[in-house]
């Protein structure tokens, strides 16, 4: 394992007091010092919104990208080189929200990116409006006689989209949440590990007290996760408890894999195909 140090930024993050996203922090920091990654193999990559400020937070490559494009970004990153650790880090609402089409894309190429989003029912970074994972009837700034559309469900989203590791955590308990996001790095293919992650600021309903009170973990000998008709089914599960773990994994071709240009090694280290790139450049002085 490398030292957690050997991650510290210089800049410390400026969430609340009390946010769940430290918890985030701490175990993406843990999972990849467990993994032996070093930073100059990493990249980072966020949209916009409170948690998403996280590539600031981590001593690695990092990109603080547009509002709900992250993954757009990672993807070109990821596609030019294929040496790099790419980790995708964001909200509900940059990821579930406006960013949904390129969520989506992403999972049914099946690439290599784990992607972590910090769900916590609401926009935190604009002071308190709903958000894609918020509960029906509940009461926002953008919602004072509560919601009127049923949350998204990302979990059976991911699976039927076609991601290849669907997983979920409480960032109150950074043991299991670490396990799931190493695991999520490690597998082979596109993985989403959505974690709830409280805000403590505009949500006073899905807090840490309510999580610890409602989760459960559901991964034990009896449960196949390579069965995508039982993974739905939890997904799916109606009931005041909510179901963290492991939901969904599957051993299949990457894109990196398949496509036949990317495979053939990292863009970055293609040659142009003339050996002085000079005589190239000087056609467009």
């Amino acid at each position: 394992m490398l030292e957690l140090s050997k991650y510290k930024s210089e800049i410390r993050p400026d969430w609340c007091p009390g946010c769940g996203d430290f918890g985030v922090l701490n175990s993406l920091v843990q999972a990849v010092a467990n993994l032996e990654i070093d930073p100059k193999d990493l990249l980072v990559v966020s949209g916009i919104g409170c948690s998403s400020n996280l590539p600031g937070f981590i001593h690695a490559y990092g990109l603080h990208t547009l509002h709900g494009r992250a993954m757009a970004v990672a993807t070109g990153a990821r596609l030019a080189n294929t040496d790099l650790t790419v980790v995708v880090t964001g909200g509900d609402g940059d990821g579930y929200g406006i960013g949904v089409g390129h969520f989506i894309h992403a999972m049914r190429r099946n690439l290599d990116i784990t992607y972590i989003v910090m769900d916590n029912q609401i926009y935190g970074l604009t002071t308190g409006q709903a958000s894609p994972t918020s509960m029906r009837e509940f009461v926002t700034k953008s919602s004072p006689q509560g919601t009127k559309e049923d949350p998204i469900n990302p979990i059976a989203l991911a699976i039927v989209a076609g991601a290849s590791y669907v997983a979920r955590g409480f960032s109150g308990d950074p043991k299991h949440l670490t396990e799931l996001i190493q695991n999520g790095i490690k597998h082979k293919g596109f993985a989403l590990v959505d974690v709830f992650s409280p805000c403590v600021t505009w949500n006073k309903i899905d807090t840490y007290d309510y999580f610890r009170q409602n989760c459960y973990k559901f991964n034990d000998a009896s449960y196949n996760p390579s069965d995508m008709a039982a993974a739905i089914s939890k997904a799916t599960e109606k009931g005041p408890k909510l179901p963290i773990g492991l939901f969904y994994e599957a051993n299949k071709p990457t894109y990196e894999e398949s496509d036949p240009v990317v495979k053939r090694g990292p863009a970055v280290r293609a040659k142009l195909g003339i050996e002085d790139p000079n005589t190239l450049f000087k056609e467009f002085y």
